[in-house]
């Protein structure tokens, strides 16, 4: 039998928090595209592209919310790391706040922890 969570998630929930789980996977330090890209994956959040997720980190770059360093490759090219700046940890906090607080508004109005079928009244 399998459970909701072997299905891939609604493409749509991917994008909305694609920008936030970008960012919590730079709050260690500095790291390249294909090990943000893993580390999403085996989170379970499903499978990227680079051509999702590299458009983001230039707008993140492009906000001040992530600084760029090419570094030299062991025997082959070389690769661009990407960090968060102070004011993308302070991006960080403030976007994992508005997430904490939409989700649990969310799961409320599905009908609490255990998601128990509920009727909505709509005026």
């Amino acid at each position: 039998m399998s459970s909701p969570t072997d299905e891939p998630w609604p493409g749509d929930w991917n994008r909305a928090s694609l920008g936030l789980c970008t960012l919590a996977a730079l709050q260690d330090g500095p790291t390249y595209g294909y090990a943000i890209i893993t580390a999403l994956e085996m989170a379970g959040l499903g499978t990227f592209k680079g051509g999702t997720l590299y458009p983001l980190l230039a707008r993140f770059e492009a906000a001040g919310w992530v600084e760029v360093e090419w570094r030299p490759g062991e025997g082959g090219p070389g690769r661009k790391y990407f960090s968060l700046t102070p004011a993308g940890h302070a991006e960080l906090d403030r976007q994992r706040r508005q997430w904490a607080a939409f989700t649990s508004r969310t799961s409320a109005f599905l009908g609490g922890p255990a998601f128990a079928p509920r009727q909505v009244s709509i005026p």
